[in-house]
């Protein structure tokens, strides 16, 4: 019996659904993670939680499906395109994670500033440099 644990977010939880094809049919159950889980609480669930997850399928009454209407087998490329896509246009996951960023942005505009700074007094200085030898040579010495 071919079987998909899913995760995903439905606002404003994490759950997880458990789908059993056989041959009368689909069963499901699911569960209610909170948070987003992490790899480690997934791994935790699989070792203690999935043998509740999974009676709880077999409880559940079987709906019926025919074969024509299951979706098309989608190319692992184009899944994985899509994926990179999703991954892209979301937005910093974490506020840890925003706030480096903005440490970041904030330090590097910090540091672009000491160096501009760096930069115009070396400037200055050659230039009071270049004005005394200049002076030097018009007093004739």
């Amino acid at each position: 019996m071919p079987s998909t644990f899913t995760v995903f977010f439905e606002d404003p939880f994490w759950v997880g659904v458990l789908e059993i094809s056989d041959p009368e049919g689909v069963r499901a159950a699911r569960h209610v993670f909170g948070a987003e889980p992490t790899g480690a609480e997934l791994l935790e669930f699989s070792l203690h939680g999935y043998d509740r997850l999974l009676e709880q399928a077999f409880a559940a009454p079987v709906v019926e499906t025919d074969m024509a209407s299951r979706p098309r087998v989608v190319n692992p490329k184009r899944l994985a395109r899509a994926a990179a896509r999703e991954q892209s246009a979301r937005p910093v996951s974490t506020a840890a994670q925003e706030a480096l960023a903005r440490s970041f942005e904030e330090s590097k505009a910090e540091s672009k500033a000491a160096a501009k700074r760096r930069r115009m007094a070396e400037d200055e200085q050659r230039r009071a440099h270049a004005r005394a030898k200049a002076k030097a040579r018009h007093r004739g010495h």
